[in-house]
């Protein structure tokens, strides 16, 4: 591939909200309404395939009020012989809870890469005709929940840069926090999205007569904050994970090859044995030779606590021990700190469900289902009326008078960002007949922002960060409001507070932060 030159090529029909939001942003080269797959050397691809939006209904009904939300899921394949973008399809499929605004792949057979990426969820972006063109012996891949830059097609992973010696891509699940620092390095017509991932790829394209593994191992030292890799050239899949450990990243073993990916979950999907983790502070390289391994950093391991309360799948697994058995002893440990008289633990569906088992086992009480969640409520490009709003929260849950009423609740969730689901919830409860509503959460009050790749409100925004517990129990309208202790959800995790983000709970955050260079859109403000 010539030097600083990409194909580009028509195929990927966006939805037509985000092609209207992305309007502003064509590039010369773009056709109309037309997407694009972007490819090494240059060369063009038609596909008359069109993708269209499910009709689902959004997460986020409340727009003030989302739950907790990962940077990103990713996922890397080295396998000659196997199916690797259908590989890479069911790994992403397995990590779409870590990111529902894009999803893309990158694929090699060994002379060229081929991205090919789109608004929406992994099963709107790709289905069997798209795959069948995504033919090669490695692939990365990559969903996305936006944590720098905005959501809009020019952010989707992975990004794809030429070097030298042919071409490079990347997918980054983290959040960088000397983003605007490294960008300043790079000449300002040499970005063309705004996410440190982009930033990042620019970087490593521009190594010079260095291999992609040293300059790999010469950048990193330099790059501050979260940050669980996968990049690819034309023959080799590299992986690599800040010395912190904060964003979680595991290596698998295939017959015919190997996987990396950000949960353990998504090798159990696609067949891969649990190898280990992937070390703080290293960089693997997998090839015909191979698996290699060298260090760019000492560890220092802070691996982030809030994996166990929500982002993690429950039948993921962080540090040998599962994340069901952790949530579950979570709720125990809830119990114990927080009784209360009732007749029934119920959770909210579903990130609540295993510590309300806890609650329920460890208290005595009995467990039950009183919500009902909409199974099928996921991402749409449908902007719900402002009628359909006022709905709220009951689009997604709905109560089971017939369980709920005339008793005493326990409702167990995972955590409490702004306060509004919570508050509905207490409210659709009491209009359904319960007589008291007691609001247990298993962790402990967010009270600080995350800068490592959740997008978490600043702290003004957050309710635990301007009120008291009691104070917040007022705000929601429950009878009784209890968070598990930090020392309580730490110790459920097995492992040392020292080995642990947990800013968002204590605000003390492991790498130190320039408030002044950190920001979703900080690239954007600085006008790259």
């Amino acid at each position: 591939m010539a030097k600083g030159r990409r194909g580009f090529g028509e195929g990927l029909a966006r939805p037509v909200s985000d092609r209207r939001r992305a309007a502003s942003h064509r590039r010369p080269g773009r056709r109309g309404r037309q997407g694009r797959i972007w490819s090494s050397p240059e060369r063009q691809i038609r596909l008359k395939h069109v993708l269209k939006g499910d009709g689902r209904l959004g997460h986020d009904l409340d727009p003030l009020d989302h739950a907790p939300k990962d940077a990103c899921g990713v996922f890397g394949v080295w396998a000659p012989g196997e199916d690797v973008s259908k590989l890479t399809y069911f790994g992403l499929y397995a990590l779409q809870h870590r990111g529902q605004e894009s999803a893309g792949m990158a694929v090699s057979e060994g002379s060229r890469i081929l991205v090919y990426k789109d608004m929406g969820l992994v099963a709107q972006v790709f289905d069997e005709s798209v795959l069948r063109t995504l033919r090669g012996h490695l692939a990365i891949g990559h969903c996305r929940y936006s944590t720098t830059g905005s959501s809009v097609w020019e952010n989707a992973q992975p990004t794809l840069s030429s070097t030298e010696a042919g071409g490079l891509a990347m997918a980054h699940n983290g959040n960088l926090i000397n983003t605007p620092e490294l960008a300043a390095r790079l000449p300002a017509d040499s970005i063309r999205a705004t996410t440190d991932t982009e930033v990042l790829t620019a970087l490593l394209s521009r190594h010079g007569g260095a291999g992609l593994e040293d300059a790999a191992a010469a950048l990193l030292p330099q790059v501050k904050g979260a940050y669980s890799l996968v990049f690819m050239d034309e023959r080799t899949l590299y992986a690599a994970r800040d010395p912190q450990g904060i964003r979680p990243l595991v290596l698998g073993r295939l017959e015919k090859g190997w996987v990396v990916a950000s949960e353990t979950a998504a090798l159990d999907i696609v067949g891969a044995a649990f190898v280990r983790e992937v070390e703080p502070g290293e960089l693997i390289t997998i090839d015909e030779r191979g698996v290699r391994s060298r260090r760019f950093a000492l560890a220092d391991p802070k691996g982030c606590l809030f994996e166990y309360v929500y982002l993690a799948r429950p039948d993921t697994t962080i540090a040998g021990r599962g994340v069901q058995v952790t949530r579950v002893e979570v709720g125990r440990t809830l119990a114990r700190e927080h009784p209360v008289e009732a007749d029934l633990v119920i959770p909210t569906p579903e990130s609540g469900t295993p510590a309300a088992i806890g609650y329920a086992a460890e208290s005595g009480i009995p467990y039950g289902q009183g919500l009902v969640k909409n199974s099928y409520v996921g991402r749409t490009f449908i902007q719900p009326s402002q009628t359909i709003r006022q709905l709220g929260i009951r689009l997604k849950l709905n109560p089971l008078k017939e369980v709920v009423a005339g008793k005493r609740l326990v409702v167990v969730d995972d955590s409490i960002v702004r306060g509004n689901t919570q508050r509905a919830i207490v409210r659709m409860l009491r209009e359904a007949g319960a007589t008291e509503v007691h609001v247990r959460i298993s962790s402990p009050p967010v009270a600080w922002p995350c800068f490592y790749g959740i997008d978490f409100a600043t702290r003004a925004e957050l309710i635990a960060g301007s009120l008291s517990v009691e104070e917040i129990c007022e705000s929601i309208g429950a009878d009784s409001l209890g968070y598990i202790s930090l020392e309580g959800l730490i110790k459920a995790t097995t492992l040392p507070a020292e080995r642990l983000c947990r800013a968002c709970f204590d605000g003390t955050y492991p790498i130190p932060i320039d408030r002044d260079n950190v920001g979703k859109y900080v690239l954007e403000a600085a006008g790259q």
